[in-house]
């Protein structure tokens, strides 16, 4: 077990643009989750003849959110009895993370100044709170659904 699982929100974001300067077993899912939604968004901007390609990364998406869920399941001390449950998984959170990072960067292109602000905000908010949840889980204080 790592002494400290679940790696900080500014390592995630890293990862999730491309820089894995951290071997991390969960980092390396969270790149590949973050390729997979870049993907998803230039196949959204094609023809209909692409939804098969979207429906196929949505299948490898959801197989990188099984094994992420996996893996910190493995990782993590057994929550404390009265810890409250969180509504969604580890593996759910980093891929929010992902498909967050890549349209706030597709914004950069293409979106008014609320869209981007708005892209960048949602974000943020959504790295802190996965901060929050990896100090909770890491301490047994909150569990995840379907974990111990």
């Amino acid at each position: 077990m790592l002494t400290d699982p679940l790696p900080p929100k500014h390592q995630l974001l890293q990862a999730c643009r491309g820089d894995l300067s951290v071997d991390h077993p969960l980092l390396r899912l969270a790149r590949e989750l973050s390729d997979l939604h870049d993907q998803r968004l230039y196949a959204a901007r094609e023809t209909l003849a692409d939804r098969r390609h979207i429906d196929q990364i949505d299948v490898q998406r959801a197989r990188l959110v099984r094994d992420i869920d996996r893996w910190v399941t493995l990782q993590l001390p057994p929550s404390h009895g009265a810890a409250y449950i969180h509504t969604e998984t580890v593996g759910a959170v980093v891929d929010r993370l992902a498909q967050l990072t890549a349209c706030a960067f597709a914004a950069l292109a293409s979106a008014s100044q609320w869209e981007l602000g708005d892209a960048w905000e949602q974000l943020a908010e959504l790295a802190v709170g996965y901060d929050d949840l990896a100090a909770e889980v890491c301490a047994g204080r909150r569990r995840l659904p379907g974990g111990p």
